[in-house]
């Protein structure tokens, strides 16, 4: 897979093409908090976790996926806007929008343990084994160090050819960066290494937005369930949360 995505990352912006699309088959659909406004979503062995957003609500949270019910929740201070998540090693990482600032969790009790600095707006978190990788709303992924917070370096990501704004929640999954497209039904995978959009899946038949409450908003929130190699999605404040089979 990691040599085909590579050829696909070369081929594609030579060729000015757009990426090809992705197909996929919902297997579930779970209920899900509508007060929710999902930032960022996280499953490891067998348990999903959350972040959720806006200034006074924000919140980390362990969910129990066949029921939507909310098991753990940690309260974000009023002053912090709960952003992207991505678990590492022990710790669960959120980020918060425009504080500049990320948050350090216990795994296990949800405790604060660390901070860092953050520069420019946190939107998405994910990471791949040896770094973590942020988005901030732009065409541009930043690639930290674990360690310190800091920035290693960016990666601009395109599709042929051309810059993807409004990067938001990210997810990686075999070797690939997936990121949906703030304001749009998209998902894209990615190639980590040249930024080049190598596929996309267009979820906009998955809730159309004509049977959404004037409450519902757009799509958000990505955790990738390896033992089934499926994709959980959900948005901020829908009543679901789907699993899709790619």
């Amino acid at each position: 897979m990691r040599a085909a995505l590579s050829l696909a990352a070369l081929l594609i912006p030579l060729l000015g093409v757009a990426a090809p699309p992705l197909d996929y088959r919902v297997v579930a659909r779970y209920p899900h908090d509508p007060h929710a406004f999902t930032q960022g979503l996280v499953w490891s062995h067998g348990r999903l976790f959350e972040s959720t957003g806006g200034y006074g609500r924000s919140s980390l949270r362990e969910v129990d996926l066949e029921s939507g019910r909310v098991l753990r929740e940690r309260l974000l201070p009023r002053r912090l806007f709960g952003e992207g998540l991505t678990l590492w090693k022990d710790v669960l990482v959120q980020l918060t929008w425009r504080e500049g600032l990320g948050l350090i969790h216990g795994r296990e009790d949800f405790a604060l343990r660390a901070t860092f600095a953050l520069a420019g707006e946190g939107w998405g978190l994910a990471q791949n084994g040896r770094h973590w990788i942020l988005s901030d709303g732009s065409a541009w992924l930043s690639i930290l160090d674990p360690d310190t917070g800091a920035t290693l370096r960016r990666v601009q990501v395109t599709d042929a050819g051309r810059p993807v704004e409004r990067l938001n929640e990210l997810e990686w999954i075999e070797g690939a960066c997936w990121v949906n497209v703030w304001l749009t039904e998209r998902i894209l995978r990615i190639d980590p290494e040249s930024g080049a959009v190598t596929g996309e899946l267009d979820l906009a038949a998955l809730w159309p937005k004509t049977q959404r409450p004037p409450d519902a908003d757009v799509l958000n929130g990505i955790a990738w369930r390896a033992d089934r190699r499926h994709l959980l999605v959900t948005g901020k404040r829908w009543p679901w949360l789907f699993e899709l089979a790619l």
